[in-house]
């Protein structure tokens, strides 16, 4: 077998400190987005409302109403108002892209993440190429492709959908889960155990890392539903909200049927990671299932997501309840992932720190 390279070991730990500056700058640049964004809008609207909200409510063949900061003419209609005159919230468009009130921080922050994923990058394949085997044999090494793979996966989803309002918020649990394996799995570079010398760790793990990654935008994407439909509520009811970043964010409808679409794909891979784990088990252990510890939370959280969807496509279960459905398996992943590895004793133990 051969000998660990712990030159390029060190490489990859400065590359992982690289990527989590770029990371950080990155999450400081959406932050001032979503805020500077919010202030344009606002003062957009005031200005039109100020500008006489009869003039607004006869170019839409409305009748007039009372001016408010919800009143304002962007493109052609009448936004703040329904077709029954009852106050809405205003979000961003259906293309989940706020036309116009984008400002260069939002670019800056893009950049920076594309930076900082092609370092992380680097830091995952020198360590990688250090022990002369697959980055995720471990906890920490599982926690920092997992990583790489949220920050790859947001970008290549800005490919089609102006989701850049998630910057924050992804970039977020991205550091979270590096500040993790630095601090609570720090594990040297080190050659696997007998048991995971199997091209079942590339296909098993592999798949749960982009699982994983896709459960976490849906936990992003349903924290922030929750936070719009609650904004929603509290304007049609004629009251204001204190979070005013959530003015560029898509309508709580439209941050659910994204979100089901994408755990929709993540539940397949689920599946299959699921399906894979048992062969492997078969193939070191002698059997498709033991009840494992880890085995048991594998299947519950599969449980999780597709009473989700099963709630959500026949039984009607959309809107709070289904992000909350959404976020529950999520926290299984993470009890799985954490919980389980370090404090419950099994046959994955080995898979360690």
């Amino acid at each position: 077998m051969p000998d660990i390279d712990y030159t390029l070991a060190e490489y990859s730990e400065l590359f992982m400190l690289l990527a989590a500056f770029a990371y950080t700058v990155a999450f400081l640049a959406f932050t001032w987005d979503l805020a500077q964004s919010s202030k344009t809008i606002q003062a957009v609207e005031s200005k039109l409302t100020q500008q006489g909200s009869e003039q607004v409510q006869a170019m839409a063949g409305a009748p007039a109403r009372s001016a408010g900061a919800d009143t304002y003419l962007a493109d052609g209609n009448v936004r703040g108002w329904d077709d029954n005159g009852n106050r809405v919230a205003q979000t961003a468009d259906a293309s989940m892209g706020y036309v116009g009130a984008r400002r260069n921080t939002a670019r800056v922050g893009v950049a920076l993440t594309v930076l900082g994923a092609l370092i992380h990058a680097a830091a995952v394949i020198s360590r990688g190429l250090a022990a002369h085997r697959v980055p995720w044999g471990n906890m920490y090494e599982f926690c920092t492709t997992g990583a790489l793979v949220v920050a790859v996966v947001f970008l290549l989803v800005l490919l089609r959908r102006d989701l850049r309002f998630l910057g924050t918020f992804v970039l977020g649990l991205v550091l979270v889960m590096m500040m993790v394996a630095t601090i609570g799995f720090p594990t040297p570079v080190a050659h696997l155990i007998p048991a995971l010398q199997s091209y079942w760790l590339i296909i098993h793990v592999s798949v749960a890392v982009i699982a994983s990654a896709l459960f976490t935008l849906t936990f992003a994407m349903s924290v922030l539903q929750l936070l719009q439909a609650d904004r929603e509520t509290k304007i049609r009811a004629g009251g204001t909200s204190k979070l005013g970043f959530l003015r560029i964010v898509p309508s709580a409808q439209s941050l659910e049927n994204f979100a089901y679409r994408i755990n929709a794909v993540a539940f397949v891979l689920w599946t299959f990671t699921l399906m894979a784990g048992s062969v492997w088990a078969e193939q070191a252990w002698g059997r498709y299932w033991g009840w494992d510890t880890k085995e048991v939370w594998t299947f519950v959280i599969w449980v999780v997501y597709a009473g989700y969807l099963h709630a959500r496509a026949t039984r009607g279960w959309t809107g709070t309840r289904a992000a909350w459905l959404s976020i529950v398996g999520y926290l299984c992943v993470i009890f799985n992932f954490t919980i389980v590895n370090v404090f419950f004793a099994g046959l994955h133990s080995y898979s360690g720190v």
